[in-house]
């Protein structure tokens, strides 16, 4: 679905636990998840960590959408 997205010309942003297979399918733009039964957070946290967690993943894949790329890119910490 991103790969179909992208070739209508909306960059897209793929926020995953697994890197190796978003690169296998051919996501262009990478943001590696937290955890695979919870990608964008944390549950042992507080509400107000989670918040901050889930903000970081947010602004970093903004980034990621504004960022030119040529190649696949992993967009990690």
């Amino acid at each position: 679905m991103v790969k179909e997205i992208e070739r209508a010309g909306l960059p897209v942003v793929h926020i995953c636990t697994i890197v190796p297979i978003s690169l296998t399918v051919g996501a262009n733009r990478i943001v590696p998840a937290i955890a695979i039964p919870h990608p964008l957070g944390d549950p042992t946290r507080t509400m107000e960590e989670e918040k901050e967690i889930r903000r970081h993943m947010v602004e970093k894949a903004l980034k990621a959408l504004q960022t030119e790329i040529s190649d696949q890119t992993v967009f990690a910490d």
